[in-house]
């Protein structure tokens, strides 16, 4: 998803609303969207705001973002085949914390909404294109920009 996707939020993760999201790997530090939105609004987003007001042609909508994690969980064969033998020979596993590997691939889960509280991700949604064309552009100048004092001062 480096090129971002729209999806059914809630199937990409659970928790997640029931409405559409642009998703889109995020290979930066923990909360650097959080830092490139209030630069590029200048506001001073936290969790509990939820809904940036933003402008897409004419018309007022709201942009909410998640962070994502999702686990991926791989099973290490030789260290199990190792301690398959030792335990046959009395020696217990001393290699069993290394038979399952963990790591995470992080995400940006955006979703965007109207006056109404319609979907505007929704792919049959009047405005879909000019708002998907929105989310993709945001990813891109997100992903792009390394000092958000560059956002800051073309948002000026």
């Amino acid at each position: 998803m480096a090129e971002g996707k729209v999806v059914k939020a809630n199937r990409f993760l659970k928790k997640f609303p029931k409405q559409y999201a642009y998703v889109f790997d995020d290979p930066k530090d923990a909360n650097e969207f959080y830092k490139y939105i209030n630069a590029k609004y200048q506001i001073a987003y936290d969790d509990a705001m939820g809904n940036v007001p933003v402008t897409i042609g004419e018309d007022r909508y709201y942009l909410t973002f998640y962070e994502a994690n999702k686990e991926t969980q791989t099973i290490n064969l030789v260290p199990m085949m190792v301690d398959a033998a030792l335990e046959q020979e009395g020696y217990g596993k001393p290699l069993e914390s290394a038979e399952f590997s963990r790591y995470g691939k992080w995400y940006l889960v955006l979703t965007v909404t109207d006056d109404n509280y319609k979907d505007a991700l929704y792919p049959e949604y009047e405005e879909y294109k000019n708002v998907l064309k929105y989310v993709s552009e945001l990813r891109s100048e997100y992903l792009s920009t390394t000092h958000y004092i560059e956002v800051y001062l073309k948002a000026k």
